[in-house]
């Protein structure tokens, strides 16, 4: 059995996908675009080059998407959290900083007691995000 996780963007997928590749180096696996499917995914002309399916990766992990159904209504994300294990410190600011840009933040980056880095954005597509350096070198004594 496998759990995936399954993000729809209402048609800016591909600006999501350049910024996850620029943040956190994601890797991109596959990518369908709804002119790839027979009928075009019945989607309208202006959808033709939207993202019907795409999986990226992140370390080990996958992570699905797509500009979802056209003209369907946008809706808020709530309810769960995306979770980034960073490396370092610097590297943890680096994405937070990046995922904030046009976001929104919830908590800033800051140094916590059980971590030197930790915070908490929803970047500019509404997606939530938390990050935090979780390697045991990182972890302040008390």
């Amino acid at each position: 059995m496998q759990l995936d996780t399954y993000i729809f963007f209402n048609g800016d997928c591909a600006a999501a996908l350049e910024l996850y590749q620029t943040a956190f180096g994601a890797q991109i696996a596959a990518l369908i675009r709804f002119r790839d499917a027979p009928d075009g995914g019945n989607a309208p002309p202006d959808w033709q080059d939207k993202v019907m399916h795409a999986v990226f990766h992140v370390g080990g992990n996958a992570i699905l998407v797509s500009d979802g159904r056209y003209g369907q209504p946008r809706k808020d994300y709530a309810g769960f959290t995306l979770s980034i294990a960073a490396d370092d410190a610097p590297s943890g600011e680096r994405i937070f900083n990046m995922l904030a840009e046009g976001g929104n933040v919830l908590t800033p980056w800051q140094s916590t007691f059980w971590t030197q880095g930790f915070g908490m954005v929803t970047d500019r597509f509404g997606v939530p995000w938390l990050i935090n350096v979780v390697h045991q070198g990182e972890l302040q004594t008390a």
